[in-house]
């Protein structure tokens, strides 16, 4: 790397200055592998500790390893956040893996037989319902304060009237969401059942229902969820189901689950008795591959999905971390005002119902499930990608140093000796700077090479 003393644009001294700093420290170049390694994360964790790989019967080493070679002794690893607001880096990684997992759902691998496209799938879209109206960009005229609103203005998603806008049924939807997405779960085999003709049991003897979900935050700070659902036979994936179980029953089944689940809270302080249901804006589509003129692609549904696992509640303008106390809230003054009042009535309603920990989740405006799960049979799991990567990153070391192959050779038996320790985490500014820049290098190298294939794809299906 070559080195100026020229100030790059946006950059200030102090970060300028520790950058040439570590450039100039020895073993720059091998920090560098190190977070090129990691993909530019911008938290890595930082270990220290040695590995020793033995030969058993001899005794022999056949490779050892220490930190203390390493800059500053320490090895950095990737810090493994799926939030991009945390890293970037790193939540790319969990984007794919989420890709792949919802994919290999709807066409195959991973496990998962190719034959599972010929299994009805819908993508459903499921909403929170109105907490009052708000500024937004309807299809078709203006919105209700009168405006034609601009694409992407500041006042979308915010109360017409934020003094009538409830504020307090808002938070308490979020934060009881996911168990209206587990009565979804409960009721619809129930109506599938009913639709059939059949009972439960026979339900369960001719087929299973498996989904994967994620969830989104709407502009105006309620959480919705996205579910590709799939019929399976009664043995899962392999299995095919019964040909009476088409697309239309399950859109049907749901439409009508959906309308059932309701959770009830009660009435404490100034707050009345609730009943939460799911919006009345609920979309079914099915999702292509059978030739029918579906518009959904497979592709499209999981690059959907694992767009927006790697987000949360920072996308309304609220902070990704926890707050400790109100007061806060007064040292982030770019805090949207409607965001700053759902935390605040996660705050208000904290007492009112304390086994609901509203304001441990108040960063979350109230939501305090999962960003993405799937029933068990849909596909594989996310452990088994990462352990698959990790896996054949440790191939290609054994290869590297020349280590035996097990499975070429099932005597070749080798010990390892490892001892590792946490040893902090993070950047300095100078290493942040540079980090961000690895990372911007890697994802244009990415998007360079994915477009190069696109064109040759188009270029063959052209000749």
């Amino acid at each position: 790397m070559t080195l100026t003393a020229d100030l790059p644009a946006g950059l200030d001294p102090t970060t300028w200055g520790d950058f040439l700093r570590v450039a100039g420290q020895p073993g720059f170049d091998r920090w560098q592998q190190q977070i090129t390694r990691t993909g530019g994360c911008a938290d890595p964790i930082h270990l220290t500790g040695s590995t020793t790989t033995l030969d058993p019967s001899t005794g022999q080493v056949l490779y050892s390893y220490s930190t203390a070679d390493e800059p500053g002794g320490r090895l950095r690893v990737a810090c493994g956040n799926r939030r991009a607001s945390r890293c970037p880096a790193c939540a790319w990684t969990y984007a794919g893996d989420t890709y792949q997992l919802i994919l290999s759902g709807l066409t195959g691998g991973k496990g998962v037989p190719a034959t599972v496209t010929d299994h009805p799938r819908v993508f459903a879209t499921l909403t929170a319902p109105s907490f009052g109206p708000v500024h937004n960009r309807p299809t078709a005229g203006r919105c209700r304060c009168g405006t034609t609103h601009p694409d992407g203005a500041a006042e979308l998603g915010t109360p017409i009237d934020p003094e009538s806008y409830d504020y307090a049924g808002a938070v308490l939807w979020n934060n009881h969401a996911s168990d209206l997405w587990r009565y979804v779960t409960i009721y619809l085999p129930r109506e599938l059942a009913a639709r059939a003709g059949i009972t439960q049991r026979e339900l369960r003897e001719r087929l299973r229902v498996s989904y994967g979900k994620v969830a989104e935050y709407q502009k105006r700070g309620a959480i919705h969820f996205h579910a590709v659902i799939r019929f399976d036979g009664p043995e899962g994936p392999d299995t095919a189901p019964p040909s009476w179980a088409t697309a239309g029953l399950l859109g049907d089944a749901l439409r009508a689950a959906a309308a059932r689940a309701s959770v009830s809270v009660p009435a404490a302080g100034d707050q009345p008795a609730r009943t939460l249901r799911w919006g009345t804006q609920l979309d079914v589509q099915p999702i292509g591959a059978f030739g029918h003129g579906e518009e959904l692609t497979e592709q499209a549904v999981a690059s959907y999905v694992a767009k927006y696992a790697t987000k949360a509640a920072e996308t309304t303008g609220t902070v990704d971390r926890r707050i400790g106390e109100l007061a806060e809230l007064d040292k982030l003054p770019d805090l949207p005002q409607h965001t700053r009042r759902l935390i605040e009535a996660c705050w208000d309603l904290d007492t009112l119902y304390p086994g609901r920990r509203l304001w441990a989740w108040a960063h979350m405006l109230g939501f305090r499930g999962h960003f993405s799960t799937k029933a068990r049979r849909y596909s594989t799991t996310l452990g088994a990608l990462r352990q698959a990567r990790a896996d054949y990153r440790a191939e290609q070391e054994r290869r590297a140093l020349g280590l035996p192959d097990p499975d070429t050779d099932p005597e070749a038996t080798t010990l390892v000796i490892a001892h590792w320790a946490y040893a902090g985490h993070g950047h300095t500014p100078g290493e942040s700077w540079l980090a961000q820049q690895i990372h911007r290098d890697i994802t244009q190298a990415r998007d360079t090479a994915r477009q190069a294939r696109a064109e040759i794809t188009e270029e063959e299906d052209w000749t």
